[in-house]
């Protein structure tokens, strides 16, 4: 009898991470808490904890951590990178908050984490997107951060 193989539970941890950091950035959007709080409150009282019956899978937090402060950190440059993606007459701030974290995250992996893969933080974003939002707004995403990827990398879709 052989011994089943170790699942790589890291792809999990890291669309967790994803996951956890677009709420993250829309609680701090709406309420306006701060980076210290919200990432003591998510990594205490959220993260790989269970809610409402359902498990939450074990985020990676080193990368959650980077994204929320990274957002944060470079919020001045992202957001006018998206609001020249967007369509004309919709500016970032009239953007549903939700749809709006996961922009901005996936903008801040796209623009400053060169060691993931475009498509991975493309595909990454459409699925939290799909977790919150409806199939327009979710269409949207990809529109976006695929153009925005195309733009900042695009070595990587060459060939």
């Amino acid at each position: 009898m052989t011994s089943a193989k170790p699942v790589n539970h890291k792809p999990l941890r890291k669309s967790a991470a994803r996951l956890n950091a677009v709420q993250a950035l829309y609680q701090m959007d709406l309420a306006g808490t701060p980076l210290s709080e919200i990432l003591a409150q998510f990594e205490s009282h959220w993260i790989g904890q269970e809610i409402e019956g359902d498990e939450i899978a074990a985020a990676d937090l080193n990368l959650f951590r980077d994204i929320v402060g990274g957002v944060v950190r470079e919020q001045r440059a992202i957001d006018p990178v998206l609001d020249a993606a967007l369509v004309k007459g919709w500016p970032l701030k009239r953007i549903e908050a939700v749809l709006r974290a996961v922009l901005r995250a996936g903008a801040y992996e796209l623009t400053e984490r060169s060691d993931i893969p475009a498509r991975v933080v493309v595909a990454e974003y459409v699925n939290v997107a799909a977790a919150f939002l409806d199939r327009e707004e979710t269409g949207m995403v990809n529109a976006v951060l695929d153009g925005l990827a195309r733009e900042k990398r695009p070595a990587e879709f060459t060939g």
